[in-house]
């Protein structure tokens, strides 16, 4: 626990230096630096005012037409809803069953509650307040409160909805659905944390801190990140500087994160391992056996977020095109690759590949490329799927030994590494000379970059500053929480009960009757 407040530390002092350089830079260079594949935020400036002005045409027609609300594109909308379901479909069951499989039978029915319960509770505050501190302009840091219990999305007087921005000018969706594809990735996100101190905390202290957590991490990162005003906001050079301005700090910074590399996987991954610092380790931990109680359902869990995921790298989008596309092919790549590096390391330390190890790499290459899907080509998927199988291996294994936290299903050996490995892989592979799109250099025009613009160096460094912002801002907010979470309720449950197993203790049933 020392070496990581030590290391949070070291890591506010980076910050401080780097903020005063992202300060200087964001004005004279951020624009040229924009990210072609972040999550887009709704704009908050003109897009919700779609609806209304068709409303304030009659008054105004003596004078001039008014220009009529943009209708959403009926595919991208149809594929937008198609991805949210099957990202809700990776949490419950998937992420639920892939977590279940891994803990003692004892224990299983306490990971599929505090999984499915933990999704279900993100969603409502999400819906109440998360999305509008995530996803309206505000500062570099939060949003604001415009969209407080979902205010404004629509108005049922006239039938008229709100629209959110996606990447090509003039192309929006309902934001609804935006706002509802969003949901899930907080969700999924709090939800994986639960790995990290499965099968001894409280289950009322899981809630607690998921809520805090979410309130004080995800939704600051989410807007740092992908908050931005939309394309069409950059009407001409003259107001490219101000709307960049009104972004996200990271995304000022031109930091590329398609689908959550930062977002989701490293923030939810230092959480983790704060977590299991501070609840700390199981009764027995190494000294008595943990082994998985059911590989089958490990690898069905493991199956349905391979599936899921299409819709959570290909959905980031927001559009049925290209991208979308590429992002799908490459999320397929990566991860068949992570599979067999994972299986060929494990082959080479143990002498055998095992089941857990194939589940265990494609998720580490679902996590790796999830950054980059949209960013690189399919040949920089393809390296970034195998680095990811071997360095996640290490992860949760040579690293977590040095670590020394009972990180009970790997969550930062997994979604730390391997989200911190496309992150930074993402700067290089995105280059147009290794067969990366690049990024729009001028969203006024949309230009892309000029392939000999491009500094491998310097995006690399830009990702460096996004995955340090992202450590520090997790790791301090969740030693908060956690501390906050332990004086108030208490972390973790009894010993006698957690001999006794969490599905009893805690919830009065059972996984399996004999």
């Amino acid at each position: 626990m020392k070496k990581l407040i030590a290391s949070l530390a070291l890591g506010l002092a980076v910050l401080g230096y780097s903020a005063t350089s992202f300060a200087e830079d964001a004005a004279a260079s951020a624009p040229e630096a924009a990210p072609v594949a972040a999550v887009a935020a709704p704009e908050a400036a003109s897009a919700p005012m779609a609806a209304p002005a068709v409303e304030a045409a009659p008054a105004a027609a003596t004078e001039a037409p008014a220009a009529a609300a943009p209708v959403p594109n009926k595919g991208d909308t149809a594929w937008m809803m198609v991805s949210t379901i099957i990202v809700i479909m990776m949490a419950i069951p998937g992420l639920a069953l892939f977590y279940g499989g891994l803990v003692r039978s004892k224990n299983m029915l306490s990971v599929l509650m505090q999984v499915m319960v933990t999704f279900s509770m993100i969603v409502v505050l999400w819906f109440v307040y998360g999305y509008s501190l995530a996803f309206t302009e505000g500062n570099a840091f939060f949003g604001g409160l415009d969209r407080l219990m979902m205010k404004g999305v629509w108005d049922n007087a006239a039938g008229t909805f709100a629209n959110a921005a996606t990447f090509s000018k003039g192309v929006y969706i309902p934001e609804i659905v935006f706002a509802a594809f969003q949901a899930s990735f907080a969700a999924i996100t709090c939800a994986l944390i639960v790995g990290s101190f499965a099968e001894r905390m409280k289950f009322s202290a899981v809630l607690a801190f998921m809520a805090i957590w979410f309130t004080f991490s995800y939704a600051p990162i989410a807007h740092m990140v992908w908050f931005w005003m939309g394309p069409d906001a950059y009407a001409s050079k003259e107001v490219a500087d101000a709307m960049t301005a009104k972004a996200g700090w990271i995304w000022q910074s031109g930091a590329l994160d398609f689908a959550g590399g930062t977002v989701v996987h490293i923030n939810a991954a230092v959480a983790g391992l704060v977590g299991a610092y501070m609840v700390g380790k199981r009764v027995g931990y190494g000294k008595e056996a943990f082994t998985p109680h059911s590989l089958t359902l490990t690898m069905v869990g493991a199956s349905l977020l391979w599936v899921g995921w299409f819709g959570f790298n290909a959905g980031s989008a927001l559009e049925a095109n290209g991208f979308a596309a590429l992002a799908f092919i490459n999320t397929f790549a990566a991860t068949a690759i992570a599979v067999l590096a994972w299986c060929v390391g494990e082959a080479l330390m143990k002498g055998k590949a095992s089941m857990l190890g194939a589940a265990s790499g494609a998720v580490a290459g679902l996590v790796a490329i999830t950054p980059a899907c949209g960013n690189v080509g399919i040949g920089g998927a393809l390296v970034i799927g195998a680095v990811a199988g071997f360095a996640c291996l290490w992860g949760v294994t040579g690293l977590k030994k040095l670590l020394g936290a009972d990180d009970s299903l790997d969550v930062f050996g997994v979604h730390g590494v391997g989200g911190i490995i496309g992150a930074l892989l993402t700067g290089v592979f995105n280059a147009p000379s290794l067969g990366g799109p690049g990024y729009v250099a001028d969203w006024v025009t949309a230009a892309m970059v000029a392939p000999a613009d491009y500094s491998i160096a310097a995006q690399v460094w830009i990702q460096a500053k996004a995955v340090l912002t992202t450590i520090v801002w997790s790791g301090v907010v969740s030693i908060v929480a956690f501390k906050v979470v332990d004086l108030v309720i208490g972390l973790r449950v009894p010993e006698d009960e957690e001999r006794e197993g969490l599905d009893i203790s805690s919830h009065g049933e059972t996984a399996y009757h004999q």
